[in-house]
């Protein structure tokens, strides 16, 4: 038995959960599957197309590049499938685009939602310096009301304050 104080050390956002990995694995095969089912109903509704010689005009024509998608619990790796259109070019070409998983998406649209919802509660942490314990135990003023009197900038005539500028010399 050899000892050895070297360990692994994890990567900074890894999990090595096994109900993570759980439900990663389980949201893979389920995306998976609901995007062939979408890939067999599009085929199907185009059954009835043929090439020339009597072939389909749409067949599958494998997968795109695995890519990964941010979902609440993690980055799930999906392949998107590829359609082929046997005779069609330019505008009456045939193209799929699946509703579940669109061309290009990084992250779910619940992330996409959620991401400037964090970043506005954050804002009133970055106004005050403080933690949050303590931002909640204090009320957020403007910068005025939290300056001293005599270092408050003073308005001439009241005019500015009220948005009306004065054309009286005098």
């Amino acid at each position: 038995m050899t000892d050895s104080n070297v360990f692994q050390l994890s990567q900074p956002g890894t999990l090595c959960d096994p109900l993570t990995e759980v439900l990663r694995s389980g949201a893979r095969a389920l995306l998976a599957h609901a995007v062939a089912a979408e890939v067999a109903g599009f085929l199907e509704s185009h059954a009835d197309k043929l090439t020339d010689d009597g072939r389909q005009r749409l067949v599958r024509h494998g997968h795109l590049p695995e890519r990964e998608i941010m979902t609440g619990i993690g980055s799930v790796a999906v392949r998107a499938p590829r359609i082929r259109d046997r005779v069609g070019t330019g505008e009456e070409r045939i193209a799929f685009s699946s509703a579940i998983l669109p061309p290009y998406a990084r992250r779910s649209k619940s992330l996409e939602v959620l991401i400037p919802i964090l970043y506005l509660k954050s804002l009133p942490l970055r106004r005050q310096g403080a933690s949050p314990q303590a931002a909640s135990r204090r009320r957020w003023q403007p910068c005025s009301a939290r300056m001293p009197v005599g270092s408050r900038p003073r308005l001439s005539h009241g005019s500015e304050r009220s948005g009306r500028t004065s054309t009286r010399a005098g």
